[in-house]
């Protein structure tokens, strides 16, 4: 039955209000709020407190009999008091039922609110209430019992109202939010469960494809392998990445390679570098270091713009690792394909593996170095270096375009080798000054250049003289700094020079038109400093120490003389621009002149000044004067070297 009554408010939304009817007795049975929201707040302004003089309630009276179940005393006064009860017990009947009604419902809705006590008590009052009024309202007595009957057993179970209402509106009305939530993170969890399942039975059942075997190359594999140094050429330039050696030995190289003017820029490191750890320039046969023995042992990328102090010519050290590395580097280039026959079984020349990179797939070639073209020009005093014999460990990583981008190979005396190549790092690399400097485009002198090389012997004298520094790399064992004066006028020269390899020493040179003399003197008398930038020779002169003679043939006696000419340059038209440039911050022209083994470059500025004047040594490396014009001190005249004795006559002799 209460199930019905909560099914039926939960359907309807509302609450049935009592009848005060005998024959609507169900209906206060409809009435009882089973929710756990208080009833409306009816009891507190229908019945009022007890004993309350205002209701003319007092202690129980004899309307009816008052024989009620129980102990009488007790009850009676509490069925008395006027808790349930809005009238006296012997008014009119009807209007007594509807009291008694309104205090059921009352007393029903009071323990739907969870007072247990209150409940007892209220069902007790009904009792005793319906024992006084007869036989008339026994039937509505009896089913007030079975209602608190009903109210008790099921406050024993200790089960919320709200269980109730709950389930029954699980039953009557449609599935719940929460429900088909359930529903879908089931689906969704079996679905993940079965992926996860899948994934992992077919990782264990993967096995990788069986590497393609070694075969011989096919004819597009041979040719793009004959390319790859004609490839080089075309590309012009490559960042590189050299390893050689092992162990203590091992040397590792960073920077880049110019194969279109057999230039390298590199920078040097690893445990075995030794004295050459630093940076590197070659440029041909000519190899230029400018070492830094307290540089990191890993290498990095040079500058850019390579610093213009401290270079010097070098020959590496018998068996070094560093010479055949460079050879095979400038090795790699050619203007015409390789005619060895790539393809035939003899040549050794196999196709062993493919691999993928970001800059697409390489093919990976095993053969041998080309052994039918020269090698490349070594450094100075070094042996040229020897393309090493077949043995089949030279690996190529070739892309579709014959682009080298690895090279694995042993190299006798120097072991594995391993060089990787940025295809895509092509800076234009810039020699130093040793090197002669950047190369230009060399042209006719318009007439305006001409103009002013014309005039250059006046403008020369005009400035009477001018501060020179000397940087002369003259030989592998040879690198010499100068500092001094140079006067036009008096066409003479006084130079402090010292010799890298020789730091504590200076030699003092006086030129004039008379001869060249020299004198050997420790640092600090020679005028200090250091041997990478020496201090201008002391005055007076010394007295002692000369040695006086005739006008040498040496590039520094070259460099001097042509220094003094005062810029005789020579037969007109004989002279070309070789390009633009700058020094001291101001722009200068770079005209070439002179004869094939002793080639002269005067670098003049838009005024006609001389600022450096060149030479190109026996070495291959570039000497230079740079010259600052200024006010010489007056140098005296140089010992005269003594004159040449005749032979005594001989005894007898007419």
């Amino acid at each position: 039955m209460r199930t019905r009554v909560v099914a039926l408010e939960a359907q309807t939304g509302r609450r049935e209000r009592p009848c005060s009817s005998p024959r609507c007795l169900p209906a206060r049975f409809i009435s009882v709020d089973t929710s756990p929201t208080p009833a409306p707040d009816t009891a507190r302004t229908a019945t009022p407190p007890p004993d309350d003089p205002s209701t003319g309630k007092g202690p129980a009276s004899g309307n009816g009999p008052s024989t009620g179940e129980g102990p009488g005393t007790s009850e009676g006064t509490a069925s008395g008091s006027g808790r349930h009860r809005t009238g006296p017990v012997g008014g009119t009947p009807a209007a007594g039922r509807t009291d008694d009604a309104r205090n059921t419902s009352t007393a029903g809705r009071t323990t739907d609110t969870g007072s247990r006590s209150t409940a007892g008590r209220s069902a007790g009052g009904a009792r005793r209430a319906t024992a006084g009024r007869g036989t008339k309202d026994t039937r509505r007595a009896a089913a007030e019992r079975s209602l608190a009957e009903n109210r008790e057993t099921t406050r024993s179970g200790d089960t919320p109202d709200t269980t109730d209402t709950t389930e029954a509106a699980d039953t009557a009305g449609p599935p719940s939010a929460g429900r088909r939530r359930r529903t879908v993170l089931l689906l969704l969890g079996l679905t993940a469960v079965t992926s996860a399942t899948a994934l992992v039975l077919g990782l264990l059942s993967w096995a990788p494809d069986p590497p393609e075997p070694a075969r011989p190359l096919t004819l597009a594999e041979g040719e793009r392998l004959a390319a790859v140094r004609v490839t080089n050429l075309r590309d012009l330039r490559a960042g590189v990445r050299v390893t050689a050696g092992t162990g203590a030995a091992r040397i590792e190289l960073v920077g880049w390679v110019d194969w279109s003017r057999s230039l390298l820029y590199l920078d040097v490191g690893g445990p075995g570098a030794g004295a050459e750890r630093g940076l590197l320039q070659r440029s041909g046969p000519v190899l230029v270091i400018r070492p830094d023995p307290a540089a990191v042992p890993t290498p990095a990328a040079p500058p850019l713009m390579p610093p213009t102090d401290r270079w010097q010519l070098h020959r590496p050290a018998p068996g070094a690792h560093l010479a055949p590395v460079l050879d095979l580097l400038l090795d790699l280039a050619a203007d015409r394909p390789d005619t060895t026959t790539r393809t035939a079984p003899s040549d050794g020349a196999r196709w062993i593996a493919r691999e993928a990179v970001p800059a697409g797939p390489l093919d990976v070639i095993q053969a041998p170095l080309p052994s039918g073209t020269p090698a490349a020009s070594t450094a100075i005093g070094t042996p040229s270096a020897a393309t090493p014999a077949p043995d089949g460990k030279t690996r190529y990583w070739l892309d579709q375009d014959a682009r080298l981008h690895k090279l694995v190979t042993v190299l006798p005396g120097t072991g594995p080798v391993t060089m990787i190549f940025n295809r895509e790092d092509r800076p234009t690399l810039r020699p130093v000054d040793a090197l002669g400097g950047r190369p230009g485009l060399p042209r006719a002198l318009t007439d305006a250049e001409q103009r002013r090389l014309d005039r250059l012997p006046a403008r020369l004298r005009a400035h009477g003289g001018a501060t020179v520094t000397l940087t002369a790399p003259m030989g592998t064992e040879t690198n010499l700094r100068g500092a001094g004066w140079l006067s036009w006028t008096a066409r003479s020269a006084y130079l402090a020079v010292a010799d890298l390899g020789v730091p504590e020493r200076r030699t003092l040179l006086r030129r004039d038109a008379a001869g060249l003399a020299r004198a050997d003197l420790p640092a600090a008398d020679g005028g200090g400093g250091t041997a990478e930038a020496p201090a201008r020779p002391p005055l007076p002169p010394p007295t002692g120490g000369w040695r006086v003679s005739r006008p040498a043939r040496d590039d520094l006696s070259v460099l001097v003389d042509a220094a003094i000419a005062a810029g005789s340059v020579g037969q007109r038209g004989a002279a070309v621009r070789v390009r633009e440039d700058v020094i001291a911050g101001r722009t200068v022209d770079v005209i070439e002149s002179g004869p094939a083994d002793a080639r002269l470059r005067y670098w003049l500025d838009r005024d006609g000044s001389l600022r450096r004047l060149e030479l190109q040594t026996d070495a291959g490396a570039w000497a230079h004067l740079d010259l600052q014009p200024a006010v010489v001190p007056r140098l005296a005249a140089n010992p005269r070297p003594p004159a040449p004795r005749s032979p005594a006559p001989r005894p007898g002799a007419r």
